[in-house]
């Protein structure tokens, strides 16, 4: 199939799925698109960067959205491999004894949250990284070729949106896609994080990389979501100390 027939049948899908919302084209719409001609149970997209917290954008259900949240929070998983390398990650079956050693803690987790395969790809234009596309399946699952290059295709369209690029030939506006996005504020969500990161580095005396670690390991060892603990550490619900453990405000009164 020839590449731009691809990418045409590709935009055509996604742009039906914002018909179905009722809205401009959006990220959201490749992850439903994706779900729906892929042999896939769930699709997710987080935003990532290199100097800044990265955090999920958009899933299609529960256990995308924890796939994306555990990525994030552990520091590890195929969508962060596929930000670092640039190049997508496939893992058919998570049981795999070599990703058990390569994801000790991810691996598990995925599999008790009911993914069994993970399939993440790098968003990608030119040097810019906006962030990554992972598609997920509750059995053992192969990607055919065209299956992989339908995937790639989504994920191409994923980056133009990211970027608020406009491509005419979804049939209607797309650009500043985002701002009709039917999800939560991704930029008070990013703002959020990064001022309880910056507070963590005042009260922990650290610099703004380990702060960010230590945020998103309290997360996981609490068993919240990311942007909830941030949340606390903001509003001074929840403080850090060098010498203790984090403890609630609440706490100490």
């Amino acid at each position: 199939m020839r590449s731009d027939s691809r990418s045409d049948r590709i935009q055509v899908l996604v742009a039906e799925q914002a018909a179905l919302r009722g809205a401009r084209v959006g990220v959201v719409d490749v992850c439903t698109a994706a779900v729906v001609a892929l042999p896939v149970g769930g699709a997710g997209v987080s935003a990532m960067s290199r100097t800044a917290a990265s955090h999920p954008l958009c899933s299609t259900d529960d256990i995308s959205e924890q796939l994306e949240e555990l990525q994030l929070t552990l520091g590890e998983g195929p969508c962060v491999d596929a930000f670092t390398h640039g190049s997508a990650v496939l893992t058919p079956d998570l049981l795999t004894g070599a990703l058990q050693d390569r994801w000790p803690v991810f691996a598990d987790a995925a599999l008790e949250a009911g993914a069994r395969a993970v399939f993440a790809f790098p968003l990608q234009m030119g040097a810019i990284s906006p962030g990554v596309l992972d598609l997920y399946a509750d059995i053992p699952t192969v990607l055919d070729t065209e299956q992989l290059a339908d995937a790639l295709a989504f994920a191409d369209l994923a980056t133009l949106l990211l970027l608020d690029a406009r491509i005419d030939e979804t049939g209607g506006p797309v650009d500043r896609a985002l701002a009709d996005r039917g999800f939560e504020d991704l930029g008070g969500y990013r703002a959020e994080i990064d001022q309880a990161t910056g507070i963590l580095t005042v009260q922990l005396g650290v610099g703004i990389d380990e702060a960010f670690v230590r945020l998103r390991a309290y997360a996981y060892m609490q068993g919240h979501r990311l942007a909830d603990v941030a949340a606390d550490v903001v509003a001074h619900r929840l403080r850090f100390s060098p010498d203790t453990e984090p403890r609630r405000t609440d706490e100490e009164t």
